[in-house]
């Protein structure tokens, strides 16, 4: 056996100081779950972050489930940093801090002589993670931006939708969340840096476009290299050199599955066969279809529309009598069929695999009188933990700890600024 130490967390040394908001809240959560001490800052009077969906629907700025989501493992202070007072107390936060994240538009940090330049004369080896739609320079820079833009910018939303109709926006939204997952990458990446210089720190710039540029996968490079403009198509696929639709996304008796009907080649052979087999047996497959040989008669070098429907319209009316579990179990286990369910919400909840590996995390919120399970973490380590150490901290909850504990601010002190609205 190897002579390893065991390590609480990944991050334990490191301080952040998170002024992000939106989605781009997760790059500092996520630094929180490997063990930073993240201290989220926010207005006074509550971050507008503190958005619905609320718990039991109860609208309030502490009941926002968006807020718990992206703000576990952070502790919270209030703090405004468009005062002079204000600026002055981050400047000392600073001191003893690691990274600041934020998420306000290029030059506003440098306003209020909060910008990189202005801290690392404080903290020479300080990173400073900057997210903003279009990056920090550019054309662009200071144009406004929101997740639809974002994704309309990148190119994403070209890609989504049926292709007789216009591009569609996906349903929750994602742009930020890409951007600050990007951001905890990048500030881990600065701070391996900063280990390996002695002591250089850096500012992160991360843009909202170029990471949604980046979930594109090979379409870009369709038009690089062949000149080709990829089209939406909806819930199917484009084989062959025709431009032959076939469908992935079908309808079952109580949702939707996933299912390619494709020859030529193994293990769709395999599978189609075996499909074919379950649906004779069930008196639910013509002699055409039992006849097919799926290496020669469906190769998608030779298909042509007309045939890849009347195969597939013969196949919903099979899967339409079935449900999830029955197309999973008898379809894909017992039979080897490449088809598999489209999880809903609930589906995801009661997933034997996802209870296996102990996914979901109780996270009490003492507050609410509850505790409320939470997805798990992004990886699992075997040397370092990752642990929900508390849930997203109240507005101001750890103003004493901080200010007074730590920074050393009387209750005078912390009075005065309450009444003067600087925390």
């Amino acid at each position: 056996m190897g002579n390893h130490q065991e390590i609480d967390s990944a991050l334990v040394p490191y301080r952040i100081l998170d002024l992000t908001e939106g989605g781009g809240m997760i790059g500092a959560r996520i630094l929180g779950d490997l063990g930073a001490d993240v201290i989220k800052i926010e207005s006074p009077g509550g971050s507008p972050s503190r958005i619905a969906p609320y718990y039991k629907d109860i609208p309030h700025p502490e009941k926002s489930l968006f807020w718990f989501a992206y703000n576990t493992n952070k502790r919270g202070i209030t703090l405004d940093i468009s005062k002079v007072d204000g600026q002055e107390i981050f400047k000392r936060l600073v001191k003893s801090a690691d990274v600041v994240m934020e998420s306000f538009e290029p030059g506003y940090m440098n306003q209020l002589g909060l910008g990189y330049t202005d801290l690392s004369k404080i903290k020479p080896d300080l990173i400073m993670t900057s997210i903003t739609p279009f990056g920090q320079s550019g054309p662009k820079a200071h144009y406004k931006g929101s997740d639809l833009t974002a994704w309309a910018s990148g190119g994403y939303l070209y890609i989504c939708g049926d292709p007789d109709r216009p591009p569609v926006w996906i349903s929750f939204p994602h742009a930020a969340l890409h951007a600050g997952a990007e951001a905890a990458a990048g500030t881990m990446t600065a701070l391996w840096h900063r280990r390996k210089t002695g002591g250089d720190g850096q500012q992160v710039d991360v843009s909202m476009q170029e990471c949604v540029i980046a979930c594109n996968f090979n379409t870009p490079e369709m038009w690089d290299l062949n000149k080709v403009d990829f089209t939406r198509f909806s819930k199917g696929l484009h084989v062959g050199t025709q431009g032959v639709r076939v469908n992935a996304v079908w309808e079952c008796k109580d949702g939707h599955t996933v299912l390619i009907c494709q020859g030529g080649v193994q293990p769709f052979i395999n599978s189609m066969n075996e499909l074919v087999n379950w649906m004779a047996s069930e008196g639910m497959a013509e002699d055409w279809l039992k006849e097919m040989d799926w290496e020669k008669d469906y190769d998608a070098s030779k298909l042509t529309q007309d045939a890849v429907d009347r195969v597939e319209n013969a196949v919903q009316r099979f899967l339409i009598t079935k449900t999830k579990k029955e197309l999973y179990q008898e379809g894909a286990l017992k039979r080897r069929i490449l088809i598999g369910p489209i999880n809903t919400t609930k589906d995801i909840w009661e997933d034997s695999q996802l209870h296996s590996r102990d996914f979901w995390v109780p996270v009490k919120h003492p507050e609410l009188g509850v505790t409320v399970a939470y997805p798990g973490p992004f990886i699992k380590l075997s040397e370092s933990q990752i642990k929900y150490r508390r849930r997203a901290p109240l507005i101001g909850e750890h103003n004493i700890e901080v200010y007074e504990n730590e920074l050393g601010l009387s209750r005078e002190d912390l009075a005065v600024l309450k009444r003067d609205m600087i925390i």
